[in-house]
């Protein structure tokens, strides 16, 4: 039976896991090495900045390291604060709505696996400001950060972005679920999915995740009696947008 007491119980995968990643991050990267490098080249052509940038993310137990991407925004994009992405984002230059779509701006995480500070496949690393906030906001938000966050996962795979509280809750969901059920074939599954969902971008989400038996819905997991799920939207408010607010 489910005891809602507890937090889930790391798979024995995560033993030799970090050891896989390794070697597997160097056969991506010959395989992926002339794209990244012609989006590298498209952002010096056509922006002006660096071509990389890092953001502090909250890695495993929360420390906190510099994931890397290939840049997407205007330069100075957080002049004004930091702030919670949108779909029709202003500050997103023309290659970079491309690179978002296809997800080719994390590519250069791969660089992160290599150190040690992620995975290829596991929750999504986030900032330390949203953290904050989250740790708060939904219940067993700090239980994700039990292991290394992942370039991919199962949360990314079935859901999009997030836009409010009720996203949140259902990639916790799934977050959970993978670390309990981590192993080497659902892996190798997850990161098939991922790359036949970045050939399918125009077409089908879901069909790639069927074809390779990741697709997964919050609703249908035991987590969902823990964590619960949000029917309404409520925006995700950061301490220095709330401040706004009151002024």
């Amino acid at each position: 039976m489910f005891d809602a007491s507890l937090p889930p119980k790391i798979s024995r995968y995560y033993c030799i896991k970090r050891y896989i990643d390794f070697i597997l991050v160097f056969f991506i990267a010959l395989v992926l090495a002339p794209l990244i490098l012609f989006f590298v080249l498209l952002v010096f052509l056509t922006s002006r900045g660096p071509i990389f940038y890092s953001q502090i993310r909250c890695g495993k137990n929360g420390k906190p390291f510099k994931m890397y991407k290939i840049r997407s925004m205007i330069v100075g994009a957080e002049t004004d604060g930091i702030t919670w992405a949108q779909d029709d984002d202003q500050r997103v230059t023309k290659v970079g709505q491309v690179m978002r779509k296809l997800h080719i701006d994390e590519l250069v995480q791969l660089y992160n696996v290599l150190r040690g500070e992620m995975a290829l496949v596991g929750p999504r690393p986030e900032r330390p400001e949203f953290v904050e906030v989250l740790r708060e906001r939904v219940p067993c938000y700090e239980y994700r950060m039990l292991v290394l966050p992942g370039m991919s996962g199962l949360s990314q795979l079935n859901y999009s972005a997030d836009t409010g509280l009720e996203d949140v809750h259902r990639k916790l969901i799934l977050d959970m679920e993978y670390i309990e059920d981590a192993s080497f074939g659902l892996d190798m599954r997850m990161l098939a999915g991922t790359f036949l969902q970045f050939l399918c971008t125009k077409f089908s989400k879901s069909l790639p995740l069927k074809i390779f038996g990741v697709y997964r819905t919050a609703e249908t997991s035991h987590w969902v009696n823990r964590i619960g799920l949000l029917n309404q939207h409520q925006p995700i408010i950061l301490p220095q947008q709330n401040n706004k607010k009151l002024k």
